[in-house]
């Protein structure tokens, strides 16, 4: 009927955002994890370039960065970051190929990259200079190419089961300048993704802007080692707001600033009253959490300390709903939300990854920080 016929398009319409693939785009910042940031796809005989370049920027050691397959999936590629390093996985009829190879892209440069097909051959460019070129002949493949091509950004089209080398795909990066084959038609975006600008200058680093929560599970994290050192978490970087909550069942710990007070090692057990104004964040400083049997200590100084709750067993146990490094409970009242860049996270020494998180919010970055001022971004001047 015309009303089924109204009601497809309109849900169509809703979910599906068109966007250019030749602008700025944001990697980051969208929740579904492997589903492409943006995609789209071209009848075979459309194609006259099997050829893409563009610009490439990112701190992030590893995710997928650029897709592409025939045959709705049966034949595929896709080049990611492991390590830093450019990594090309080819899927082609019975074979399966993982190359990894070249410098390391996550040093916060741009980068121009270019992937193009030569024969049975795969070709990556970084900065005009041949990196990786990876060879594939399979008896059962056809070599008359038809159907459609599809290629998509920061994420695969196929199952993840497919890959030779699993990896992570979360990726913080941005892309520019994209020539993409010779297409020109507008790309369709996942409807999860938030737009947002690039940092016009980035540093190593977690950003905060003053909304959100990453949260671990406590059982995902380091565990103890001796009970006498206990569990350690160390956070470098500049900041306001609220640092970090421990919450379980009956439980909840709070740990942020007290008002008024530039000095990270004050803080407050339970949830603040008071204005929700936000201040800028503080110079440099480190913040050492000691989780001990019976007691928390911040900076060496006890903080709580009670003989009826064992945080040993809380923590190997999980403490669940533990919204780590980012603020209180999405549902608390008055909550002051951390805003600065966390520059290092350490839990008994190992460097955390926020791309690993149990729930990031969209407006989080896992690996870069704006090296502006917060009075400069809050003129919008990123890029």
């Amino acid at each position: 009927s015309s009303y089924k016929k109204e009601f497809s398009i309109l849900i169509k319409f809703q979910i599906c955002k068109q966007i250019s693939g030749k602008g700025v785009i944001n990697l980051a910042h969208r929740q579904s994890k492997w589903t492409p940031l943006m995609q789209t796809s071209a009848n075979l005989s459309d194609i006259t370039s099997i050829r893409s370049f563009f610009e490439f920027r990112t701190l992030d050691p590893e995710g997928a960065v650029f897709y592409g397959d025939t045959k709705e999936g049966q034949d595929w590629f896709v080049l990611s970051l492991r390590d830093g390093i450019p990594e090309m996985q080819i899927g082609k009829a019975d074979i399966l190929v993982s190359v990894k190879g070249g410098r390391k892209l996550n040093d916060g440069a741009w980068h121009l990259l270019e992937v193009r097909s030569e024969g049975k051959f795969v070709v990556l460019e970084v900065n005009n200079n041949v990196e990786l070129i990876v060879g594939l002949h399979s008896k059962l493949a056809e070599d008359e190419l038809k159907g459609k091509i599809r290629l998509a950004l920061g994420g695969m089209l196929v199952d993840k089961q497919k890959l030779f080398h699993p990896f992570e795909p979360e990726m913080d990066a941005c892309i520019r300048g994209g020539h993409w084959l010779n297409l020109s038609t507008p790309w369709d975006a996942d409807s999860t993704w938030e737009h947002r600008h690039c940092f016009f200058e980035i540093k190593k680093g977690s950003f905060f802007p003053g909304t959100g929560v990453a949260i671990f599970n406590t059982s995902d994290l380091p565990g103890l080692k001796t009970e006498e050192a206990g569990i350690t978490v160390e956070i470098f970087g500049s900041w306001t707001g609220t640092t970090l909550s421990l919450q379980s069942t009956g439980f909840e710990y709070v740990l942020r600033e007290l008002e008024g007070n530039k000095d990270v090692t004050e803080v407050q057990l339970g949830l603040k009253e008071g204005s929700e104004s936000v201040a800028p964040p503080h110079e440099p400083a480190t913040l050492t959490f000691t989780i001990l049997k019976h007691s928390l200590v911040v900076n060496s100084k006890p903080e709580l300390e009670t003989e009826s709750l064992d945080f040993f067993s809380m923590w190997k146990n999980g403490i669940k709903n533990c919204p780590f490094f980012s603020g209180d409970s999405e549902e608390a009242k008055n909550t002051h939300y951390l805003r600065g860049c966390l520059e290092k996270i350490l839990v008994q020494g190992q460097v955390i990854d926020l791309d690993r998180a149990l729930y990031k919010h969209t407006a989080v970055s896992s690996h870069c920080c704006p090296t502006e001022t917060m009075n400069e971004l809050n003129r919008d001047t990123r890029h």
